[in-house]
């Protein structure tokens, strides 16, 4: 799953395409570095533009031919994952409550 990032970014807000084109947002919550990669923290927004309950999602960023543009990829590693989870939580213990 790739998704391209459009230039479109306002308030930490970010619209992405699915697989489906369809333009989703998210809030940009953080970015993670682990192990020489670098990791977006993102919550999706809900058609009514709140924030939803739930799980954030975690895309590794890649770099793509356009210096303007980057691309981010799904994460299939559940290591990765749970890496880059624990840093972020680590760094919002304050401000989110997490539920395991």
């Amino acid at each position: 799953m790739e998704e391209n990032f459009g230039g479109e970014e306002l308030d930490n807000i970010v619209v992405l395409n699915d697989e489906e084109g369809k333009e989703v947002k998210f809030e940009f919550l953080d970015l993670i570095e682990l192990d020489d990669e670098e990791y977006v923290v993102l919550l999706p927004i809900t058609e009514e533009g709140e924030e939803e309950e739930g799980e954030v999602v975690i895309l590794k960023v890649e770099d793509t031919e356009d210096d303007e543009e980057e691309s981010y990829v799904s994460v299939e590693d559940e290591d990765v994952l749970n890496k880059v989870f624990e840093m972020f939580k680590d760094r919002f213990k304050d401000e989110f409550d997490f539920i395991d």
